[in-house]
């Protein structure tokens, strides 16, 4: 139970502004606070475009614009001057960078109080290169950004993994087994090569009724428009939907099939089965989508891996290795598996 404290914050900021899919880890802890305290008022600070992560959470959005209205020093004290105007007594700064250091000293001067994200850099970077099959795995970011609020005097377990969502279907009426493919990152040490996604996405549309390819616009887009073209139960994603929209349609997926990638984060929000397929980047670094099944998890073990915490460095040998080996007709079978895992378990339930 929630412990009884007359000095806990009645009106929290959170900070968390990037990356995408890190910011969509964020909801995960604030249910699980605002459970504990349902009369605690929470404000997000974040991006405007970020705003469909949180429907449904209780929680207000302080929009932060860093390339406009928050652009610079100036900017970022204009930003904590509407923070204080909203009557915010604490910060919980779950990001820690230089902007959010600068709106956390700027209201920590006017007397709130302050707890800050330890994101534990340096024993991520002590995994690199280091991280065999079994390896325990780091304390997960969503635990990260529960333990910045229990500095705060909150007192809460880890949220639970968040149960499957019903949401309206954005694309029609549901018939047969549909499953989505988001093969892309921001990176190339997390992006499944050209050539095996199109072999994978062959192999989905033969075994499922509808694939959807998530992806980006440009390259990302015309490829996924290619696929489209090539197979008739295929639909690329880009352009049809807005980002509320693709939650919704991912809710009503029966599997989806991602990199250490943003959909992957999307999916745990809403409770729909991951197939997550590892490169560069470890799953027990702390970054897996939060209450997936580990069953789920594809990763070729290699000396080399990981190579970096965020994917972002360059493959030494310039072949992206630990993600080629990772056949398509693996990701395709472990779909089928996990699929079959659960629909024996909401059997068992009934």
């Amino acid at each position: 139970m929630p412990r009884k404290n007359r000095r806990l914050p009645r009106h929290l900021l959170v900070i968390r502004n990037s990356a995408m899919g890190d910011v969509a880890m964020l909801p995960h802890a604030l249910r699980a606070l605002r459970s504990a305290y349902p009369d605690l008022r929470i404000t997000v600070a974040t991006r405007e475009l970020f705003r469909p992560f949180f429907d449904g959470l209780g929680v207000e959005l302080l929009a932060l614009d860093p390339k406009g209205r928050h652009k610079g020093i100036g900017g970022l004290l204009r930003f904590a001057r509407e923070a204080r105007a909203l009557g915010v007594d604490a910060v919980a700064d779950a990001h820690d960078v230089l902007r959010s250091q600068v709106i956390r000293t700027a209201l920590r001067l006017h007397g709130l109080r302050v707890a800050v994200i330890d994101k534990g850099r340096k024993e991520k970077r002590r995994r690199l290169g280091a991280c065999p099959p079994g390896a325990p795995p780091l304390r997960h970011t969503v635990q990260r950004y529960c333990d910045v609020f229990r500095r705060l005097g909150f007192v809460f377990p880890d949220p639970e993994p968040a149960p499957p969502a019903r949401r309206p279907n954005p694309l029609g009426e549901k018939r047969g087994r549909w499953v989505g493919f988001a093969p892309f990152s921001a990176h190339p040490g997390k992006t499944y090569p050209f050539g095996p996604s199109e072999r994978l996405v062959r192999m989905l549309s033969d075994r499922f009724d509808r694939v959807f390819i998530h992806s980006g616009p440009g390259a990302e887009a015309e490829w996924a428009a290619g696929m489209e073209r090539c197979y008739g139960n295929v639909t690329a994603l880009c352009g049809r939907v807005k980002l509320a929209g693709e939650i919704d349609l991912i809710a009503n997926l029966d599997c989806v099939v991602a990199m250490d990638s943003l959909v992957m984060h999307l999916a745990s929000l809403t409770g729909t089965p991951v197939v997550s397929v590892w490169g560069a980047t470890h799953p027990a670094l702390g970054f897996l989508g939060y209450g997936t099944d580990p069953a789920g998890v594809l990763q070729v073990d290699l000396a080399c891996r990981p190579c970096s915490v965020y994917g972002n460095k360059p493959c030494a040998y310039g072949d992206y290795r630990c993600l080629r080996r990772i056949a398509p007709e693996a990701i395709a079978d472990r779909v089928e598996r996990l699929l079959g895992e659960e629909s024996r378990r909401r059997s068992g339930d009934t």
